[in-house]
């Protein structure tokens, strides 16, 4: 049997890998699928409107759920400020220390605890 090569230069097959990198469908990935789709409808058999409105109602609900957990992890992070916590430092050894700062980073919100910078919030084991 022989063996068919994937086509690279096809913008849905690009989203498709990259869509299995992160097994999740992100704001990008579905933007490009969506614009790929636009790009190679038939002509003859186009997209309906309530399809396209359908598709771009769901795209703005992907946004603004990825906006609202990105507020609700700094809403969470700003809560353990002044809280005394235990996380597994770098070494993977566990940490002990009052939350000093929070800061974000790369639109995720990092700690700082007693003195340490760069505490991941997801690190936390115990907070007292």
């Amino acid at each position: 049997m022989t063996e068919i090569p994937t086509l690279t230069s096809n913008p849905a097959a690009t989203t498709q890998s990259a869509a299995g990198k992160n097994s999740a469908l992100g704001k990008d990935q579905f933007l490009k699928l969506f614009v790929a789709q636009l790009q190679h409808q038939d002509p003859m058999n186009p997209m309906q409107d309530s399809d396209f409105m359908g598709q771009m109602a769901s795209f703005s609900t992907l946004e603004q759920v990825s906006n609202l957990a990105s507020e609700n992890a700094k809403t969470n992070a700003i809560g353990l400020l002044g809280r005394t916590v235990t996380y597994k430092g770098k070494d993977g050894a566990d940490q002990t220390g009052a939350v000093e700062k929070v800061s974000t980073v790369d639109g995720k919100p990092s700690l700082t605890v007693g003195g340490t910078a760069g505490v991941d919030p997801s690190s936390i084991s115990q907070i007292a």
